[in-house]
């Protein structure tokens, strides 16, 4: 279980994280998603024990997180493969710190992941979605207390990044890790994750839990729910956002209401007013996305 009470986080006179407070039961994963800046990553930090710099509680299944004392796997955004090492080499790498290594490659996993061939050679002769294969074998033959996934598929184009998360829930529903999962896509935390959090602009705090139905739903896209929902936490993240201005340049609306059709915004400009050459009325716009 993870438990996180009342969590300060501050760098210099600056509140990073700002009264954090969870409680996760074991073998869930949980979806973190907020604006650019708000802390997700530091979250991830403290949870990984490598942030011991905060103040509140935090417990993963009853102690302060230490590597030293749990399992905790960690896939950053870039993989974090080590370039002189081969395949094999890194996924072994994980049980070789733990001194674990004497089990061995996990075969079945390999196979499974399609990497049996491709021991024996180096990230850099890699495709991104073969690198990510590689980062999600070493996290998953840990066995790991807690995974920590810091946007771990952001670099891949649309259709591996969709590949990459079946692979992870085929990979999770036969472990049932702990996994909390940072990420920027609305779909991808609906996908993802059992609990979706949606954390405030910095100092990052929780604006909003939501306890997902839709995860691990391969056609998610198609259920009737999936277009209320998303529609939601765009509108949570867009209030988040912009909630102490009063009006918006024109392609900041377009980038976060990406969720809306085309013919809505171009509808919701042709009858309002356009205060400024390039500005719209903030309040009138959101009276209109929220209908």
């Amino acid at each position: 279980m993870i438990t996180v009470d009342r969590l300060y986080v501050r760098y210099d006179d600056t509140n990073i994280l700002e009264d954090i407070n969870l409680n996760l039961p074991t073998g869930i994963t949980c979806a973190v998603i907020g604006p650019s800046g708000c802390g997700k990553s530091t979250l991830l930090n403290v949870l990984a024990g490598l942030q011991k710099n905060y103040q509140g509680l935090v417990q993963i299944n009853g102690e302060n997180p230490s590597p030293k004392k749990q399992t905790i796997g960690f896939i950053p955004q870039n993989y974090g493969l080590l370039p002189w090492l081969t395949v094999k080499e890194n996924i072994l790498l994980g049980l070789k710190i733990k001194k674990e290594a004497k089990q061995g490659l996990p075969r079945n996993l390999v196979d499974n992941l399609g990497l049996s061939n491709l021991l024996n050679r180096y990230p850099n002769n890699l495709s991104g979605g073969q690198q990510q294969r590689v980062s999600l074998a070493r996290a998953f033959a840990l066995k790991a207390d807690l995974l920590l996934m810091d946007e771990p598929f952001s670099a891949l184009d649309a259709i591996t990044r969709e590949e990459m998360q079946d692979v992870f829930i085929d990979l999770w529903q036969k472990q049932k890790v702990s996994t909390i999962l940072v990420t920027h896509y609305v779909e991808e935390a609906l996908y993802l994750g059992q609990k979706i959090i949606v954390m405030t602009s910095a100092p990052g705090g929780i604006y909003k839990i939501i306890d997902n139905p839709l995860f691990s739903d391969k056609n998610f896209r198609d259920r009737e729910i999936f277009s209320s929902l998303s529609k939601e936490i765009r509108n949570y993240l867009f209030n988040i956002k912009w909630k102490s201005q009063k009006s918006l340049p024109m392609c900041d609306i377009i980038d976060d209401v990406m969720n809306l059709q085309f013919s809505e915004i171009f509808d919701y400009l042709s009858i309002q007013a356009v205060k400024e050459a390039n500005t719209l009325d903030l309040k009138a716009f959101q009276e209109f996305i929220s209908k």
